[in-house]
């Protein structure tokens, strides 16, 4: 029997048991982490350096890129790091930080994306009023709200993870400290503490979820009776990244913690790890700017820059 006051570290899973692969966990890993830091660094420094970029939607897009640098940098690098020098062990601490960080950051994007939903809706439906709604004070205040909300979702949820006793050994079935792979080794009594502190994240999840829907029924029903195309294009090309992103994120967030336990295997939850905290931060930045001529442009200038210094 465990108790968990006598359990000082946690050993995470283990991407592979020979040298070799464990070397190419690292490599890929570490590849998937430089492709993240410089998307994700180029955005931030972008948007911080030219002035054109100075806008509400830019300023989202900022908040954005450092909740995904930080949710990025919890999970891989300790991975790596297990990997690099053949070890599994975290530190009960170190786990309890990553585990707070992690719902932290996640929580965040999630109240992030549901500004932008709301500045893409403004933006579109009341284009008048835009300047006046968006001001920067209403930017800064969506943007600390949304990084507020994190930080409650997340001592909440950590307190009560780590407050449950657990008597089912110290191994995390993942490659980080989650949630569901830690509430697997407590004692069979706390399953209404566990339920408790899903419902609280389930109807912060539910409520985004439908402010964001009907954002977008709201969105679609206008650029839809804009006459010209290419009104309808310009308005398709501010909310389909964002739509993307979205999409991305809820699907895999919602499957990795609301899947029955029956269909849970080592494998599934590892993929479905994967997609939720590695993917979307690598991928993100490339959805953004992929349709973002003024992006491009300001990222552009800077290579330029970078390179002309060199």
């Amino acid at each position: 029997m465990h108790n968990s006051s006598s359990i000082n570290e946690f050993l995470l899973l283990a991407f592979a048991d020979t040298r070799e692969l464990q070397l190419l966990h690292f490599s890929l890993f570490l590849g998937i982490y430089l492709a993240a830091l410089l998307g994700n660094g180029l955005i931030i420094t972008a948007v911080v350096c030219d002035h054109r970029l100075h806008t509400p939607m830019y300023f989202f897009l900022l908040n954005l890129a450092l909740l995904d640098l930080g949710s990025i940098s919890t999970t891989v690098p300790k991975s790596m790091a297990n990997s690099l020098w053949n070890t599994r062990a975290i530190s009960y601490l170190g786990c309890a930080a990553q585990l707070f960080l992690l719902v932290l950051l996640l929580s965040a994007e999630y109240s992030l994306l549901t500004v932008m939903a709301y500045d893409r809706y403004v933006a579109i439906c009341k284009p008048l009023h835009y300047g006046t709604i968006m001001d920067s004070r209403a930017c800064v205040r969506m943007a600390a709200a949304a990084w507020a909300s994190g930080f409650l979702n997340a001592l909440l949820q950590t307190a009560n993870t780590f407050s449950i006793p657990l008597c089912q050994g110290n191994t995390v079935d993942q490659f980080f400290c989650e949630i569901p792979q830690i509430l697997k080794l407590s004692c069979a009594d706390s399953y209404l503490r566990e339920v408790e502190a899903l419902v609280v994240s389930l109807c912060l999840v539910l409520g985004c979820f439908v402010f964001i829907v009907l954002s977008y029924v709201q969105i679609f029903t206008v650029v839809l009776r804009i006459p010209s195309e290419q009104g309808q294009r310009k308005a398709f090309s501010m909310c389909l990244p964002h739509l993307a992103v979205v999409s991305l994120f809820v699907s895999t967030v919602m499957f990795a913690y609301l899947k029955p336990s029956s269909i849970s295997s080592p494998v599934l939850d590892l993929v479905v790890a994967v997609l939720y905290s590695v993917v979307p931060p690598t991928v993100n930045p490339l959805i953004y700017s992929m349709r973002n001529k003024e992006l491009q442009e300001a990222v552009r200038k800077l290579v330029q820059m970078v390179l002309l210094q060199q």
